[in-house]
């Protein structure tokens, strides 16, 4: 098999096609479910607040996802236990299998049976924290950050951005994947990278 054919073509996660199936999701399905959910998010919450502590707590949501992102991707996504068969299965499962297979489309996404669980237990630790109001604002612009993370996320790997900023996102993602995947956990918001300082090093000629 061509390496190109090899970083496209993933293996089956289940002997079931069934559940395989799951595993496989295409990129517009986050924005048909999430799409939805911020919009009645937003509209609700916004309506019980003023503008700007509307504004604010939807920002604050947004910077709330980034921070979120680059730790899930960093301590979870990157978590290797070898003293567990078990663990070290999970682990190529949730990410292993991402960065064997990089550029399998139907694999770049997070799956709905994991996004929607997710997604209701953090707007219920939000609900708990901030109260119902705030919760519904706040959760639209965390919402609003995955869409963006996993949208990008997918267009870094299948498309050639046409702005600087985005060759940018996208050569540093594929340091992550090519270089060193000890840095650059950031995706969406690769500052985090600089302040915690798993910012990529550029090597010397």
């Amino acid at each position: 098999m061509a390496r190109s054919d090899e970083l496209k073509a993933s293996p089956p996660m289940f002997e079931s096609r069934l559940l395989d199936r799951f595993t496989r999701v295409h990129p517009s399905v986050p924005p048909l479910i999430f799409g939805p959910v911020i919009a009645v998010l937003l509209v609700t919450g916004l309506g019980r607040m003023s503008a700007l502590a509307g504004v604010l707590l939807l920002v604050a949501g947004y910077v709330f996802w980034t921070l979120f992102e680059y730790w899930l991707h960093r301590v979870v996504f990157h978590f290797e236990p070898y003293s567990s068969p078990l663990g070290m299965r999970l682990h190529w499962m949730i990410h292993g299998v991402h960065h064997d297979h990089p550029n399998d489309p139907l694999r770049l996404v997070m799956p709905p049976s994991v996004s929607v669980p997710l997604g209701a237990v953090v707007l219920g630790a939000f609900w708990l924290v901030l109260g119902y109001d705030a919760a519904l604002v706040f959760g639209g612009g965390f919402f609003v950050g995955y869409l963006a993370y996993d949208m990008l996320h997918y267009h870094v790997h299948h498309h050639t951005p046409r702005t600087a900023l985005g060759h940018k996102l996208r050569e540093l993602h594929m340091r992550h994947h090519f270089q060193d995947d000890e840095r650059g956990f950031g995706i969406s918001a690769p500052y985090w990278d600089r302040v915690f300082g798993t910012m990529h090093v550029r090597r010397s000629r």
